[in-house]
């Protein structure tokens, strides 16, 4: 291997303190006011307090490095010193665990606002770099973490941003607010007075009020006609039935009237909920409470193309005072009035050519993300009501007017460009409240965002009242929220940050010119941000698309450019998206990275994905584009509320790849760096030997685990130009990956049986423990009260892992998917660990299945064949004793006690466990054991397998 560029290494290639930066993670991203993303909504956004504490680690070099100088030592000491991290006498190991306290402490984001704590930040970072002021450059710059935490932290900060919308918040936040700093926010309050009063004035005759309160909300159903024999109602989607279910319980009446082919609808109210209430819509099909029929999925989608789906309103959500709730009431003529006026004043400003519809293209094509599109929404603004377009073409007008006001009263114009920006972005993260895809649910607006990454179709929807107060949904807590990102945003400092617009893959920077290069890119297929955010631009284009022509000047965001995997192409608008497409791009974009930073600079990448293929074609990337991988560190960066999280294996944590340019110290990259194949081999599982107990330590388990060791396996292989085989053949990048993930998870496996030997057990234990471990939530984690720390998630129908990442994890235990079909389902692109219930027809036979034994609770206890979809067959010749004959594998006799367990039969469990002498085989009760600490909290197979484990004492064994 070559000499390459000396370097001393930073404090983040050493060490850091990642449990404490996830809870400080966890804290920020679970905040809802007084933070810098309140400007604006954006996807997949990065803790802001992270960013600081990893962009600090990566500045500072590590005191231990023999090439640490002896004067960073001193000066760091005598900054840590009033803070109370060390003492004046410290040796470098003492100055290195004071470092990694700091960098710790520093990711609270509550301490962007100390100053003696920022001011040590920015001075430890003076320290370092004595020479220069350090430049830190972000190529997928998103709402801009990454680039303003550089400036708080003191440094120069390039963020370059291809999507226009993001482009905005950036210079918002990142050059605005630095800029004019107070005087930003003193004219924005002014402008959100007068948008508010002006607003008022204009729009008030089309949200009457309700009992003399401004309503927060009016809730409508769409409709569609039922296509049952003679029928022909018009039938109103209800999919909720219940509004409300605390104390006062609020629900809808639905009644069909077969002689009129009518159905009203009334909101009740009451004490407690009718025993019998109804919904007309669910899984995609329609029910008319006229005749009954169901009108199925395909229907409604033919209905939805032909232009036949409607909107009925039928509810008004009133506030009832502060944090007292909400009242409901029927809509009243008075209320569909109002909207009738507003539709009809819009439709005659479309008739004069005062205003243009929103005709751009929706994006139809995409039926996972925006489901619309199946029932026939191809323009933006069908997913506006005439109400709602109405009210946006006027906010529109009056931002105008306090232009024109701010240039008689000889605002400067830079000034004024920057303020009505903000106000627009403001106004702007509220439309996602303002469209026939936002819902009611709780009591409370829900964005069209709900499900994250998607707009959903949605059959009852809610149409916010702009001119409510204070709550979600209205303009005042829209301004409200704007309000607080900037007075955040101020506090990064008076520093700018250079805003560039651009793709990553043509970076407009010379070599060698950057000193740390930190980015996130788009996670593979996770996120369609152009299209999501063209909700947000065509509005903005609108508003104030005349003053940032470089922004808006397209009909939509642009696709083209955009790195992400995406199946749809479309000519002239949309290239192809495909994994290839991605790995060649973002490669493209890391050379452009390793391109611009010096030979001795950082780089830091982020990358969070469930999906063996995505990190495979990440890390290959990372590599064909010159970079060694010197360290990886996982940070939970994700809420506990999302909403994917709940329904898939999603990571909890984002992975830090920590990178440095392979290259000699001219500059020119190295290529003679040959690796033996034999010798990364012997290596690799020491490495993760020594990794996995540091994570397990840290509270990172399950799938966050397994990526996190990614890191320190492609230290070993890419620190070679290529890896050859005694033979001279090259080994591949997706050749080595199979023996990592091999090498977890033996490793992996090894920790779970806590040193016993996991060879002993047969195949189907080991997958079985290794699949539960992988769906296992983190020890620091947040996914709710629910689910015991370290314990697997069960979805409504077993444990599912993307096919991929299950055949490699099978393959490294030695186990073959496809030979174990009684324990694993494989459907398409997933592979599902079966349900013990849905086991029982196997491991107990036909006639020996019986419904396990009732809990003390009033809900029905299913039987073990209903668990699973099949139907009980009454056995009149089932008896107490009868025992199963034992299963061929340890996992099948466990699951054999369990069932019995559950069934209620103790005799047989006790005959089974001590006269059959499936007791006295250790491993029986050690796999116990670990499946116990595996299975889910609240899970019946938790319950069984501890109620089996309960017996082992008082049976002798």
């Amino acid at each position: 291997m070559g000499n390459g560029t000396r370097y001393c290494k930073r404090l983040i290639e050493v060490d850091l303190p990642i449990k404490r930066i996830s809870e400080h993670a966890r804290s920020e991203k679970n905040l809802r006011n007084g933070h810098v993303w309140n400007l604006h909504i954006w996807w997949a956004r990065r803790p802001w307090g992270v960013c600081r504490s990893l962009e600090l680690a990566t500045l500072l070099p590590d005191p231990v490095d023999p090439l640490c100088p002896n004067e960073f030592i001193k000066d760091a000491i005598a900054i840590l010193k009033p803070l109370g991290y060390v003492t004046q006498v410290a040796t470098r190991e003492d100055v290195r665990k004071a470092l990694l306290r700091f960098v710790g402490e520093i990711a609270n984001w509550e301490l962007g606002g100390n100053e003696q704590y920022c001011s040590a930040a920015r001075n430890l970072v003076r320290a370092a770099c004595t020479k220069y002021k350090p430049v830190i450059f972000d190529s997928f710059s998103g709402n801009g973490a990454i680039p303003g935490e550089a400036l708080r932290l003191g440094c120069d900060s390039i963020a370059l941003e291809l999507n226009p919308v993001a482009n905005l918040i950036l210079r918002t936040l990142l050059e605005a607010a630095p800029r004019h700093g107070h005087t930003l926010l003193e004219r924005f309050r002014e402008g959100a007075a007068f948008i508010k009063k002006e607003a008022e004035k204009r729009l008030a005759r089309y949200y009457p009020r309700k009992e003399g309160k401004r309503p927060c909300a009016w809730l409508w159903a769409r409709t569609i006609t039922c296509e049952g024999p003679g029928c022909g109602a018009i039938v109103p989607l209800i999919t909720q039935n219940v509004i409300a279910n605390g104390k006062q319980k609020v629900w809808i009446e639905i009644t069909g009237n077969q002689a009129k082919k009518s159905i009203s609808i009334h909101i009740g109210k009451g004490k407690t909920l009718p025993k019998r209430l109804i919904k007309t819509a669910g899984r995609g099909h329609a029910i008319c409470p006229v005749c009954g029929f169901t009108t199925p999925k395909e229907s409604i989608k033919r209905q939805g193309k032909e232009g036949q789906i409607g909107y009925r309103l039928y509810g008004v959500a009133v506030p009832i005072g502060e944090r007292q709730g909400k009242d409901y009431f029927d809509a009243t003529e008075e209320d569909q009035r109002a909207f009738e006026l507003a539709s009809s004043h819009w439709e005659e400003l479309i008739r004069m050519g005062k205003v243009e519809d929103l005709l751009e293209k929706y994006p139809y094509h995409d039926s996972r993300a925006f489901t619309a599109g199946l029932y026939g929404v191809r323009k933006w603004g069908q997913l506006f009501s005439e109400r709602q377009k109405l009210s946006l073409f006027t906010i529109a007008d009056i931002l105008n007017d306090y232009v024109i006001r701010l240039r008689k009263d000889g605002v400067d114009q830079i000034l004024i460009r920057d303020v009505v920006a903000a106000l627009a972005l403001g106004i702007s993260n509220s439309i996602h409240y303002w469209t026939t895809m936002s819902t009611w649910l709780a009591e409370h607006m829900i964005s069209a965002f709900i499900t994250g990454n998607a707009i959903a179709m949605r059959w009852d929807w809610a149409e916010a009242n702009p001119l409510v107060p204070t709550y979600v949904g209205g303009l005042d807590y829209a301004l409200s929220q704007a309000e607080e990102g900037i007075k955040a945003a101020i506090k990064l400092g008076n520093q700018t940050a250079t805003i560039l617009q651009g793709n990553a893959i043509e970076v407009p920077l010379p070599d060698d010119s950057v000193d740390i290069f930190f980015t996130d890119p788009p996670y593979y297929d996770v996120v369609p941000y152009a299209d999501l955010s063209d909700l947000c631009y065509v509005w903005l284009k609108r508003f104030i698309g005349k003053d940032h022509p470089d922004l808006f000047s397209g009909d939509l965001t642009p696709k083209n450019e955009q790195i992400v995997v995406n199946p749809y192409v479309i000519e002239g608008e949309r290239e192809e998206q495909s994994p290839e497409c991605y790995q060649k791009r973002m490669t493209l974009a890391f050379q452009e990275g390793r391109r611009v930073l010096r030979p001795n600079g950082i780089g830091a990448i982020v990358f969070a994905h469930k999906g063996t293929m995505a990190w495979e074609t990440l890390l290959a990337s990372i590599i064909d584009a010159g970079f060694v991988v010197t360290a990886s560190w996982p940070i939970d960066t994700e809420r506990s509320a999302r909403m994917r999280a709940n329904k898939s294996a999603a990571l909890g944590s984002s992975i830090h790849i920590i990178v440095r340019p392979r290259e000699n110290e001219d500059g020119t990259l190295r290529t003679d760096d040959i690796g033996d194949w034999r010798d990364v081999l012997q290596e690799l599982p020491k490495r993760i030997k020594e990794w996995m107990p540091r994570l397990i330590a840290e509270g990172v388990v399950g799938a966050d685990a397994i990526f996190a060791c990614l890191g320190p396996a492609l230290e070993i292989f890419s620190r070679y130009s290529r890896v050859e085989k005694a033979s001279g053949e090259q080994v591949t990048l997706k050749e080595y990956l199979e023996h990592v993930w091999a090498a977890v998870a033996k490793e992996a496996l090894n920790m779970i049986f806590e040193g016993a030997d996991a060879s002993g057990f047969e195949e189907d234990a080991r997958l079985t423990a290794m699949w539960l471990w992988t769906l296992s939530t983190s020890n620091n984690g947040n996914n709710g009260s629910e689910k015991e720390n370290g314990a697997a998630k069960q979805f409504s129908r077993g444990y599912v892992l993307e096919y991929d990442a299950a055949r490699k994890i099978a393959q490294g235990l030695g186990a073959h998917l496809e030979k174990l079909s009684t324990t694993v389902e494989i459907k398409g692109d997933k592979a599902r660990l079966l349900l013990v219930s849905e086991r029982a027809r196997y491991l107990l036979g036909k006639n020996e299945a019986q419904a396990p034994k009732k809990r003390r609770k009033k809900d029905i206890q299913l039987t073990l064949f209903d668990i699973a979809g099949e139907g009980v067959e009454d056995n009149d010749n089932l008896t107490e004793k009868s025992v199963p004959q034992p299963g061929k594998t340890v996992l099948d006799r466990l699951h054999q006690s369990m069932l019995l367990f559950a069934s209620g039969r103790s005799e047989a469990l006790k005959r089974f466990l001590v006269e059959d002498g499936i007791g006295r085989d250790q491993r029986f009760w050690r796999l116990a054991q670990a499946l116990s600490a595996l299975y889910p909290a609240n899970s019946d197979e938790k319950r069984w397998v501890d109620g089996v484990l309960a017996r082992k004492k008082g049976l002798g064994l």
